[in-house]
C-alpha cells in the first residue's frame, strides 16, 4: 500500500457557493465620472476572478500594466479600441479582447463615452482598487493621491 506525505497535498480550497444575478444586480460602484457593476468578486469565487459591467458613459482608460490580472473585455455594445502589446484591436458588439497582465495597455471608446462592457479578470481582487476610488468618492477625496495609493495597493502602474 502507498501511503502519500500530507506534505504534497495541495492546500485545500475555500469553498465555493454556486450563485446567480439578475440584470442590475451586484455591488454598485461610482468614483468621477466611472460606474461600474461588480457582478462576481474575490469573496463570491473564492477568490478565482472578478467579473464587472462598465456601465455607459465610458471613460478611456490611459495606458497601463497590471502586475496581478489578467483581463478579458467583452463588448456588449459600441465601438471601442484597446492597445496591448504594440498591437492595437478595434472592436464591437461581441467582440472579445484579453490583456495579459504585465504588458502594458490602454482601451478609449471610438465615439466618447459612449459604449458599454462586461470584463473579467483573473485572480480577483482587482475590484478592491475600485472599492478604494469609490470609497474616495464618497469622503470627497478622490484626487490623484487617491488614485496613486489605490493603484500601488493593486499593482498597478500607470505609464501615460
Amino acid at each position: 500500500m502507498t501511503t502519500r506525505d500530507a506534505s504534497s497535498e495541495p492546500p485545500p480550497t475555500p469553498p465555493i457557493t454556486p450563485f446567480a444575478l439578475a440584470g442590475g444586480q451586484g455591488e454598485r460602484l461610482t468614483f468621477g465620472d466611472v460606474t461600474l457593476v461588480v457582478r462576481a468578486s474575490a469573496e463570491s469565487t473564492a477568490g478565482a476572478f472578478t467579473v464587472f459591467e462598465e456601465l455607459p458613459p465610458l471613460s478611456d482608460v490611459a495606458r497601463h500594466v497590471h502586475q496581478h490580472e489578467d483581463e478579458v473585455y467583452y463588448v456588449l455594445d459600441g465601438e471601442h479600441e484597446f492597445e496591448c502589446g504594440g498591437r492595437t484591436f478595434r472592436l464591437g458588439p461581441g467582440g472579445l479582447v484579453f490583456l495579459p497582465r504585465g504588458i502594458p495597455h490602454a482601451h478609449r471608446r471610438v465615439v466618447p463615452r459612449a459604449g458599454h462592457l462586461l470584463s473579467m479578470t483573473t485572480p480577483a481582487g482587482l475590484e478592491g482598487f475600485f472599492r478604494l476610488l469609490a470609497r474616495a468618492a464618497r469622503a470627497g477625496e478622490l484626487d490623484d493621491t487617491a488614485y496613486t495609493q489605490a493603484s500601488a495597493r493593486h499593482g498597478i502602474r500607470w505609464l501615460s
